[in-house]
């Protein structure tokens, strides 16, 4: 166990909120309050040891890529693999009075795995979640949009009294739904619109 922490019983951690089951795989941009980091003890603990601040900034962002995202090991071995460093030299610089794990400390995962946690690192996970969550439901609801314009503008151009049937919010959902459970991620072509409205026709 890192030098720094202090072992407690497993069920008196805080649980760390964000699933292992969350991947953030196009994760390639990290936001960072500058204001906070400017003001911050480890940034002027960096400047009495560059080395210790080097590593410590290296665990904020190789932290990204963990699961669940944000967190790190707390394991000696698994952190100075991290670093690409012998566990000995891990072992001196996690000992220093200022550590490259400063502000760190354990959490319980929802995977039931004791790692270690930073709140400002996960307030930035938190938000990079909930930017991607916001930005999926954007594009789905894009998509979705587009998706019923296809299929009304088949039915009003191709379909003989199609235009009845775009004109029914109810019916283009149905034929979307139909479309999407028998062709699941295909596009609303005009061949599927017509089997749709075949077979939707057919159960009345």
């Amino acid at each position: 166990m890192t030098a720094h922490l202090r072992a407690v019983p497993d069920g008196d951690l805080p649980v760390y909120p964000i699933s292992a089951a969350e991947r953030l795989d196009s994760h390639f941009f990290v936001p960072w309050n500058l204001k906070r980091w400017r003001g911050s003890d480890f940034r002027r603990s960096g400047y009495q040891d560059p080395e210790v601040g080097f590593y410590g900034m290296e665990l904020f962002f190789l932290s990204q890529d963990e699961t669940p995202i944000g967190t790190l090991p707390a394991d000696d071995e698994a952190l100075a693999f991290l670093l690409r460093m012998p566990v000995t030299r891990w072992n001196e610089l996690s000992g220093r009075p200022v550590s490259p794990l400063h502000g760190w400390s354990r959490v319980v995962c929802d995977n039931g795995h004791v790692r270690l946690a930073h709140p400002v690192v996960q307030e930035v996970a938190v938000e990079a979640l909930g930017s991607r969550k916001r930005n999926d439901a954007r594009n789905a609801d894009e998509r979705m949009r587009k998706r019923l314009g296809t299929i009304v503008g088949h039915l009003t151009k191709s379909i003989t009294g199609g235009a009845r049937i775009a004109a029914s919010e109810e019916q283009v959902n149905a034929i979307s739904d139909w479309i999407e459970a028998k062709y699941p991620g295909g596009s609303a072509t005009l061949k599927r619109v017509r089997e749709a409205l075949n077979d939707l026709s057919s159960r009345v």
